[in-house]
């Protein structure tokens, strides 16, 4: 694969929405949301909520950059002129064109709007079409089904459940539901399927 990653800043931006690469210094766009939504991780594996915990996940997100097994982003949303969220690339495999697209949260008041059509649309684009991938798998905790539909409805294909693989930030263990979007199904509609939601 030609595509490199470890050392280069990446921004995928629309008239919508402004994804750029993830920085030590977002600790300060995203703390609002650690100290006063701390349910945005109720499902989460890794939770990012308390001033400590998100620095943490972003001290463990740039770790995972330097080492070419994560993409991270910071989403600022134009139409609230706000930062919004994360999202990010992981257990990138370069060699087998595969990538999982996950660690993707938004607060509260961004939820619902419209935004993550605008992101996903994005980095669908950008796995497929720049680092030429050929799936990009997602995965939701079972009982998250907002999550699950939400994913659906951009054109994922569930897969099937991982039983207990994980602990949630509660401590109790989780079912993950695996869905995905293969290369051929983004050229096939899903693109398309897309790009007429986001109008």
């Amino acid at each position: 694969m030609s595509f490199t990653h470890t050392n280069q800043d990446i921004v995928l931006e629309n008239e919508r929405v402004l994804l750029r690469s993830l920085e030590a210094a977002d600790v300060q766009h995203l703390l609002p949301f650690s100290l006063y939504e701390p349910e945005l991780w109720l499902y989460s594996l890794t939770t990012a909520a308390s001033e400590s915990n998100l620095r943490q996940y972003i001290t463990t997100a740039l770790e995972a950059r330097a080492a070419g097994r994560e993409l991270p982003f910071i989403v600022f949303d134009k139409k609230q002129n706000r930062y919004a969220g994360a999202t990010r690339f992981y257990d990138i495999q370069l060699a087998q064109q595969n990538t999982q697209l996950g660690y993707t949260w938004y607060g509260k008041a961004f939820q619902g709007t419209g935004l993550n059509r605008h992101c996903k649309f994005l980095l669908l684009q950008f796995a497929f079409e720049t680092m030429g991938m050929m799936r990009v798998e997602f995965r939701a905790d079972a009982r998250n089904a907002r999550s699950i539909a939400a994913m659906k409805a951009i054109g994922c294909v569930p897969e099937g459940v991982l039983r207990s693989n994980g602990f949630r930030a509660d401590g109790s263990r989780r079912d993950s539901m695996i869905l995905s979007i293969l290369k051929g199904e983004w050229e096939a509609g899903v693109k398309e399927l897309l790009l007429g939601k986001l109008q």
